[in-house]
């Protein structure tokens, strides 16, 4: 993790911004930029400096993990300590994340820098780290990695306990536990077990509902490692799977294959969704599936890039994302299969390995 050279390229972004510098409070922002994984506290970082601002519950892991920063004593009022902070800077323009300070937050800060008669601007931005973010290092690839090969062995272990009589609330414990087991450190979303009609529902939430024999089954899930996140989903059948169920299961997989062959390096994600898009359409569901193909993975499941109708972002070597179509029947259930992906060298290599037959 080469935090020196991202922070470089974050000031090279500060120009084109019309700012001198950035407080930084999204918490995965943080721990790009720093190392810093403590679920509070903020990075300040202009041209000339890195200040880490934290409390004392966090005063020795920043040391520990961000030893390039500052460390900022965040105790008292806010009104002490952010008018020190800021009385310290030589700037101007101090740009914020829009996405998540609050509107209260915003106007406290103002007023403090008002009230103390500071000549500093807050400017509110919008994904500058983020979008450093979407293109991955090759040791994060690696990271997403072992996240993935941790859900893959999740997969293959539940088809082999899953059985009619289980509730979904059953796998999905099962699931879970053999994750944390196997190198998980925690799961980065809840995860999804579906059964039966509650197939039809993108993303139900597992309950008592038991399992019968003939139901599909939708078995979403991913793993954590180092920070890193996959997401995987496949759907399978309990016992013998029925027309219906194979027609379905045939189109979305065809609908995966396609996108995984044809998406390439350049595209949009509007282009990339339009692929597998066309398939379900074509095949009579285009009103059966409502979401988007696919999004980038990384420290977050749901991240830059987007693959979907009207995504403009472009596709390019080093972009984690997932490729997931689905086609969901109110009267009688759905399904989605889902990889996680890279692009490299223009095309697309598929990470995860769990097998896409239909029975358990």
């Amino acid at each position: 993790m080469d935090i020196t050279e991202r922070i470089r390229k974050l000031r090279e972004m500060f120009t084109e911004k019309e700012i001198d510098g950035i407080l930084i409070s999204h918490p995965y922002n943080r721990f790009y930029l720093s190392g810093f994984y403590g679920s509070d506290g903020y990075l300040l970082i202009t041209d000339k400096q890195l200040i880490i601002v934290v409390d004392s519950r966090y005063t020795e892991q920043a040391k520990r993990q961000s030893p390039d920063f500052k460390l900022f004593n965040l105790a008292g009022k806010m009104e002490d300590w952010f008018s020190n902070l800021a009385g310290g800077l030589d700037i101007k323009r101090l740009g914020f994340e829009s996405a998540s300070v609050t509107y209260a937050l915003y106007r406290q800060l103002t007023e403090i820098l008002q009230k103390k008669q500071l000549p500093l601007q807050l400017i509110p931005t919008d994904g500058i780290v983020e979008s450093l973010r979407t293109v991955k290092e090759p040791e994060e690839i690696e990271l997403i990695i072992k996240a993935v090969e941790i859900a893959d062995l999740a997969i293959a272990h539940i088809r082999q306990i899953i059985h009619s009589g289980m509730t979904e609330l059953q796998v999905v414990w099962e699931i879970e536990k053999f994750m944390r087991e196997n190198g998980s450190e925690t799961v980065p979303f809840e995860l999804i077990v579906a059964a039966g009609v509650n197939t039809a529902l993108p993303h139900a939430h597992p309950s008592e509902k038991i399992i019968q024999s003939g139901d599909p089954v939708m078995i979403d899930i991913g793993a954590k490692y180092k920070n890193y996140t996959s997401d995987i989903t496949r759907t399978i059948c309990v016992g013998e799977p029925d027309k219906t169920f194979r027609k379905i299961y045939d189109t979305v997989l065809g609908a995966q294959l396609a996108a995984i062959a044809i998406i390439k390096e350049g595209m949009t994600g509007e282009a990339a969704d339009n692929i597998a898009r066309t398939v379900i359409q074509e095949s009579g569901y285009g009103d059966n599936f409502g979401h988007s193909l696919g999004h980038g993975i990384g420290l977050e499941t749901h991240e830059s890039p987007r693959l979907a109708m009207r995504s403009a972002d472009k596709l390019s070597n080093g972009m984690v994302f997932s490729i997931e179509p689905g086609i969901y029947l109110p009267e009688w259930g759905g399904v989605r299969i889902e990889d996680t992906v890279v692009m490299e060298k223009g095309k697309i290599r598929v990470l995860t390995k769990a097998d896409k037959i239909v029975k358990s």
